[in-house]
């Protein structure tokens, strides 16, 4: 495998470089093809090195920025006043052909608008959309989009994400051929928004998808699609209620101090259940998908969650790895061209 470099915003996220940093160290030592670029100030990035591994060290240059993109900065404001943040340097390494993949946990909106103005959208993409990779009870996986860059999407722009969502899912998923289905209320082909109803009509006439329907919100994780299409809105509401959902089972299955005065042979039966339960979920722990790809730009770049952890994080710099090995940008582009009317 050839040298792959990466461009980090060290400073987005909830807990600035203290997560991204020590991620970027595990991503390399997992990967001895792997170069980062580290874009943040300085001084607390190197602070945070003092430890690290010469080899590893070797790897990873820091990339000065003056300030960050606060979070709760609105976009607007956030992309008049982004040059020298840590977010906008991250994604000119790209532009410039210096990084071939940007990550970063700041600011949603403020990513998206940078990321569409500094690398533009591939042509046939109105707007470029968040994407994940969602484990299933069938034990594979489905791609899921848009996440949250889009809050309102018409019948058109779903079709676009059906498409890139469908070359995600041959080119990552290695499915051949796969099934396609539109987020709604109901499987009924008279329900839900006209936005929906349109791009239903749409992928029909299309014989390049494989598209199945509608799905509802209950068959998110039960393997019944490869690609599930909806709104940002819609898809991000989704997302984070299924994450809060299996972080709370998954913290009630975390062995605690049983009653001392409960049977011996009970407590050894309950910790070998809640261990067992612990084993089967495991793989639906939101850690272990961290990173949203926003497809549709002539370039690859990853979203973390604001409040990932160190391995979150390096979930997401994998994430990032995969998307460029394949190609994902190339191959989107000669999808649209082949499926998309040819405008005038």
């Amino acid at each position: 495998m050839t040298r792959l470099t990466l461009a980090i915003d060290a400073m987005g996220g909830d807990f600035g470089p203290y997560v991204p940093v020590p991620a970027s160290l595990q991503a390399l030592a997992s990967n001895p093809h792997l170069h980062l670029l580290l874009v943040g100030d300085p001084d607390k990035i190197t602070s945070l090195l003092t430890t690290a591994d010469y080899a590893l060290r070797a790897r990873l240059q820091i990339i000065p920025a003056e300030s960050v993109i606060a979070s709760d900065d609105s976009p607007s404001k956030a992309i008049r006043a982004s040059r020298g943040t840590s977010m906008h340097i991250a994604l000119e390494q790209v532009k410039e052909g210096l990084a071939q993949a940007c990550i970063s946990a700041g600011n949603t909106g403020a990513l998206m608008g940078l990321a569409k103005l500094l690398l533009k959208p591939l042509d046939g993409i109105d707007r470029p959309a968040l994407m994940t990779v969602l484990p299933h009870q069938q034990h594979g996986k489905t791609v899921v989009l848009d996440l949250g860059a889009n809050v309102d999407s018409d019948g058109a722009m779903l079709v676009q994400f059906a498409i890139m969502g469908a070359v995600m899912a041959e080119e990552v998923l290695a499915i051949t051929r796969p099934r396609v289905a539109l987020l709604n209320i109901g499987q009924e082909e008279t329900k839900g928004l006209i936005s929906i109803r349109d791009a239903s009509a749409k992928l029909c006439e299309t014989p390049e998808i494989n598209y199945i329907g509608y799905l509802e919100g209950k068959d998110l994780l039960t393997g019944k699609t490869d690609v599930l299409v909806c709104d940002g809105f819609v898809g991000n509401v989704t997302l984070k209620t299924m994450e809060g959902v299996v972080r709370m089972f998954l913290s009630l299955l975390k062995l605690q101090d049983e009653d001392k005065k409960t049977v011996w042979w009970l407590r050894v039966l309950g910790r070998v259940l809640q261990m067992r339960l612990a084993k089967k979920l495991g793989h639906l722990n939101p850690d272990h998908y961290n990173g949203a790809c926003l497809l549709g730009l002539r370039g690859t770049v990853i979203k973390s969650h604001g409040a990932a952890n160190e391995r979150a994080f390096a979930v997401a710099i994998q994430q990032a790895e995969q998307a460029v090995r394949r190609q994902v940008p190339e191959r989107i582009a000669a999808r649209l061209q082949a499926v998309l009317p040819k405008s005038d």
